[in-house]
């Protein structure tokens, strides 16, 4: 039964941007409900301004509906204006196509792409009238299942979702579908036991946690027989067609553009970035198939620009020739580019100008380090003069705007290091200057370093809140003046990241706590409340700083290592010690360093994924090789 849209339509001239609310956007997707068996509500723990740029929802949405006998709704967080407003009237959370209630759902799929969304995904639970804790949920309700980035580390949540997705969902959500419809009408505990068998999925009541007295993990084990342990992540490739029919927002959003990933992964072999690791091997998607889902792209949504998505989009093997073929093609259509996440190192004249023929939108450059000592720690050595460079020759091609990404906190860092971002800040907008004068701005990102699981600085911890304090008022003394602009994040907001992105199943508790006493919209400055994650730490008996700054042994057992990126421990570890002596790794499309991917999923696949074959010096490093205590 649809919610009461009388009481809607009363409260939505009361709230800001209704149309988040409303749904009925072009290209959603419409089916009958009582004929069409299987229903899925895919939702995302943040507004709707920034959910509906998340291309992860896009694709399952696309997927899921070309299925006949599967519906796929969406739900996005009310703000807070809307979310008191559907309290005090009885309103529950609601999918946008349809206007039913979550709880009518048979799935309900969350997307995790950070981990400060976990009390979103709460309140979203409880909005929707069902119990937030996954064991006191039963037949009736529907199967709560997560998946994204975030859930590479699914303990923390683990009391409250039935099943984790682990890796690419494109067919992974096919097979969960498929054996879901065989078990419908069974008991909660059957379904969750067939579902089990799949590969990629993790459920985690299914798994036992025991401790050591120190309070570190001692170990995991499964409590039934098709259990995996590690649950490998799924891996879709080739990559299937990009969806071409997107959702046309109602309002504004974060990225209101036509958005096409046209490669999946990265072989850079950056030390710091979770994304690089957990998303190898590299799949690209030709250019024709490219070129193609942009003929279709324009015409269905009217969309004026195109994203082309990468971890590294200026390493897209063909970046040059597709940029000049969109220019080609779409030069009528006046159409802009938008090249996220570029690398100075591989930036050419050539594509700034190919790029420039549309609309100018501004480049991104994200050196990380400003010095070359800590450029090879952290293995992305971009030499500073090359950089400058290539900022002048953006400069040059028409663009005044340029974007720089930095980070403080990352192991072995110097305070000539912080000095460094200074120096090349100013040394950025001296170039833009001999080309735009003052009308040159370069906007200086600086975030504080997060050691993430399944990379190779899961061993090191959190720099202190002080530290951090110090350096960024460093940074404000010295980043100013015209034309700069200096941004970075709360201490606060990095610590319970790195707790929440390290923590084991215990900090369920903290959660759910930190969720009942008002915590949500944690990614949001100004709707973070710390006092209340402070008070569920305190009243949980756990020590955030125990989690997120506390360096690791390095056999200490890590809680995410009961599900597996295909990258070896081993390789990590050697990894780390590299970094300590500063050493560098070359690209992996040059040679294979033995990572474990080939070698969990079949050297025959390397040529597929662009990946060298491995050299019998790195054969038989596997995934599963966890430490025991």
């Amino acid at each position: 039964m649809q919610i009461d849209l009388n009481r809607l339509e009363r409260i939505l001239p009361t709230v800001r941007k209704p149309g988040r609310y409303v749904g009925g956007e072009y290209n959603a997707t419409l089916k009958d409900w009582e004929t069409t068996p299987t229903r899925i509500c895919l939702a995302f723990p943040d507004i709707y301004d920034l959910g509906m740029s998340n291309l992860g929802l896009a694709i399952l949405y696309d997927i899921l509906n070309a299925l006949p006998d599967v519906l796929a709704e969406r739900a996005y967080m009310p703000w807070v204006d809307m979310l008191a407003a559907m309290r005090e009237f009885g309103i529950p959370l609601y999918s946008l196509e349809s206007k039913r209630p979550l709880a009518d759902f048979d799935i309900i799929g969350f997307s995790l792409p950070s981990e400060q969304l976990y009390t979103n995904m709460l309140e979203m639970l409880d909005l929707a009238g069902l119990p937030v804790r996954a064991s006191e949920r039963g037949e009736r309700h529907p199967l709560v299942i997560a998946g994204g980035h975030a859930a590479f580390n699914p303990e923390p949540v683990t009391d409250f979702v039935d099943i984790f997705v682990i890796g690419d969902g494109e067919e992974a959500a096919l097979d969960l579908v498929r054996v879901y419809q065989g078990v419908r009408g069974d008991s909660r505990e059957a379904q969750l036991r067939a579902l089990v068998r799949i590969p990629g999925l993790y459920v985690p009541r299914f798994y036992n946690a025991r401790y050591n007295h120190d309070g570190t993990l001692a170990t995991v084990e499964p409590s039934v027989p098709k259990a995996a342990l590690p649950v490998l992540k799924r891996i879709v490739s080739p990559l299937p067609p990009p969806p071409t029919r997107l959702i046309v927002p109602n309002v504004g959003v974060s990225h209101n553009r036509a958005a096409i990933e046209i490669q999946r992964g990265c072989t850079r072999g950056c030390r710091f970035c979770h994304a690089g690791m957990i998303a190898r091997p590299v799949r690209e998607r030709p250019v024709e198939q490219v070129l193609a889902a942009i003929e279709a792209l324009l015409p269905q949504t009217g969309f004026e620009e195109v994203g082309l998505l990468s971890l590294s989009t200026s390493d897209y093997s063909d970046i040059g020739r597709l940029v000049d073929a969109i220019g080609e093609r779409f030069s009528a259509d006046h159409l802009a580019i938008s090249l996220p996440a570029l690398r100075a190192d591989s930036f050419s004249v050539k594509l700034a100008e190919a790029v420039a023929r549309g609309r100018r939108t501004g480049f991104t450059f994200a050196p990380e380090a400003a010095t070359g000592r800590l450029r090879f720690i952290i293995n992305k050595p971009i030499a500073t003069d090359q950089m400058l460079d290539v900022a002048r020759e953006v400069f040059e091609s028409g663009s005044r705007t340029v974007k720089l990404y930095f980070m403080i906190g990352l192991p072995g860092e110097r305070m000539e290091d912080v000095q460094a971002i200074a120096d090349v800040a100013r040394d950025v907008r001296a170039a833009g200057r001999r080309v735009h004068g003052r009308k040159t701005r370069v906007n200086v990102s600086v975030n504080t370093f997060v050691p993430k699981p399944h990379t190779p600085f899961q061993w090191v911890g959190l720099e202190t809140a002080d530290s951090i304090r110090e350096k960024q008022a460093f940074l404000q003394h010295e980043v100013r003046g015209g034309g700069l602009k200096l941004s970075y994040n709360d201490p606060e907001e990095t610590l319970l990241e790195a707790a929440l992105a390290r923590g084991d199943r215990r900090l369920g508790q903290v959660v759910q706590r930190a969720w009942e006493m008002g915590a949500r919209f944690d990614a949001w400055g100004e709707q973070r409340d710390s006092a209340a994650w402070a008070r569920a730490f305190e009243e949980s008996g756990l020590d955030p700083d125990f989690y997120a700054r506390r360096e690791r042994p390095l056999d200490e057992v890590f809680p995410w290592e009961v599900v597996s990126a295909g990258v070896s421990r081993k390789f990590l570890l050697k990894e780390y010690r590299r970094s300590q002596r500063g050493e560098l790794l070359a690209d992996c499309r040059e040679r294979c360093h033995g990572c474990g991917i080939l070698n969990v999923y079949g050297d025959d696949w390397s040529r597929e994924w662009r990946c060298p074959s491995p050299n019998s010096a790195n054969k038989g490093e596997v995934n599963n090789d966890r430490p025991t205590s």
